[in-house]
């Protein structure tokens, strides 16, 4: 009954993508969703951004391992970026009415910007999609005995597919047909779970010394750790196209403010079922504690739940997945084809270059399953994904939108800098969060390429 119930839920994506479809006459349409969600679809595809399996495996995995300290990165660096987002960032970029982040780098330093903000923001995305397509691999693997690389192959097929027909108006619609799924599914789990492990006090109770630890020990290296995990997502993903797409997509500067705060708040509180679920299974039966800890709760539900808990918790997991894989599909794909394609195919017609943006997404998902194929942790992944933003992009982006006096300059070395010092300490292991440092780096980068262009030549300052 479960796998019947989920190859329904699967067939109907695809029928939303093909309605969807109907709707995209444009490359806008693809790209944006012709600029019309209204508040409810803006928050649901706000808080789908990130709530895939880096959340329900991914964080619950780290959570009953390292306690509260152990999710700091995400769930609560996520919704903090979404937080920040709304609060700082999505009046200033909704008023500029672009299709990609890139857009904003050529508008505000030069086609050299815009060009090496997508050599650092494509590849930044490979990670994070294969982090959500090795999740649907295991999920097959644990449901049917699938091998993995057939299920990552599968439901690669299966995610591109509705995308490809229905672009935005299909992420839309289907994240939030998925977040009451979610919602829904992951509450009736949660109680059910917490009630049978004899209530949540018990549950709570039954913990280690110092697992609810919000604070690190007294170290600077454990506090250099705590900031990393704080801002790996929390700023690092501030720069990434999926956000700007979903807050682009609101049909109003106010419905994209809303939509930012309105999607914080769910990704905290949601998120948090997972984790109780996680732990509520680690008292009811910690033999099943093994060494690959993503399988645990998928694991414990077809072992230990009913038929039903088991549609709802499959159904919620399978609905995070989706939700993130075709958001994160088609962000990467919207900066290839608008950045790099577009300028050297002015001569194509709105439909024909509609057909490249729905090419570079088949592009942009045959990379990340060939990557998850080749990983098999999940937080990982995403880990990789948004550090990779963070000392790229965050720097240029936050200096060209709020300090004048930034220039071309400062913003290609801010970039080039914190992407080679972050290399570096990730090669070499050298003392401390590699993040940190490589965003150091991009900001003296900012600040030494705005004194090179900003100091007068000195021809300018000869007398005639």
């Amino acid at each position: 009954m479960v796998l019947g119930c989920i190859m329904v839920y699967l067939f109907a994506n695809l029928l939303v993508g093909w309605w969807a479809s109907r709707r995209v006459k444009n490359v806008d349409d693809f790209v944006l969703a012709g600029r019309r969600l209204p508040l409810a679809l803006a928050s649901t595809a706000m808080f789908a951004t990130w709530f895939g399996s880096e959340t329900v495996l991914g964080a619950s995995s780290e959570f009953v391992q390292h306690g509260l300290l152990g999710v700091v990165e995400d769930p609560l660096g996520a919704a903090l970026c979404l937080f920040l987002v709304g609060l700082i960032y999505a009046r200033p970029l909704y008023r500029l009415n672009i299709l990609t982040f890139s857009d904003f780098f050529r508008i505000r330093f030069s086609r050299r910007t815009e060009l090496l903000s997508v050599f650092f923001l494509v590849p930044s995305y490979f990670s994070w999609i294969a982090a959500q397509l090795l999740a649907m691999g295991l999920l097959l693997e644990s449901l049917l005995g699938m091998p993995l690389s057939v299920g990552v192959v599968l439901c690669t097929a299966i995610v591109v597919l509705y995308t490809y027909l229905g672009g935005m108006w299909a992420v839309s619609i289907t994240d939030f047909v998925q977040t009451v799924i979610i919602v829904v599914g992951l509450l009736v789990v949660a109680v059910s779970l917490v009630g049978e492990a004899g209530g949540l006090q018990v549950v709570l109770a039954s913990q280690p010394k110092g697992f609810f630890n919000f604070l690190p020990e007294n170290d600077w290296g454990a506090w250099l750790n705590y900031l990393a995990a704080w801002i790996t997502i929390g700023l690092g993903s501030i720069p990434q196209q999926d956000v700007f797409q979903r807050l682009m997509s609101s049909r109003s500067e106010r419905v994209a403010v809303m939509a930012s705060f309105t999607g914080a708040g769910m990704y905290l509180v949601v998120a948090a079922l997972p984790l109780v679920i996680a732990l509520a299974g680690k008292v009811l039966h910690p033999e099943m504690m093994g060494s690959d800890l993503q399988t645990f709760l998928p694991n414990l539900m077809l072992q230990h739940a009913s038929s039903w808990l088991q549609i709802l918790f499959f159904g919620a997991l399978l609905s995070a997945i989706l939700s993130t894989a075709s958001g994160a599909i088609l962000a990467p794909a919207t900066v290839l084809g608008e950045n790099l394609l577009r300028p050297n195919l002015r001569e194509l017609k709105p439909a024909e270059f509609l057909m490249v943006m729905r090419l570079c997404v088949v592009l942009v998902a045959f990379v990340s399953a060939v990557m998850a194929l080749m990983q098999n942790n999940i937080y990982d992944l995403v880990a990789q994904s948004s550090a990779l933003s963070l000392v790229s992009l965050f720097v240029p982006l936050t200096a060209g939108l709020f300090w004048k006096p930034s220039n071309e300059w400062g913003a290609l070395l801010s970039m080039v800098m914190g992407m080679f010092v972050w290399i570096l300490w990730e090669v070499t292991g050298w003392w401390g969060p590699a993040l940190i440092w490589g965003l150091l780096a991009s900001i003296v980068g900012l600040l030494l390429g705005w004194m090179i262009q900003s100091k007068p030549s000195h021809s300018a300052s000869s007398p005639d």
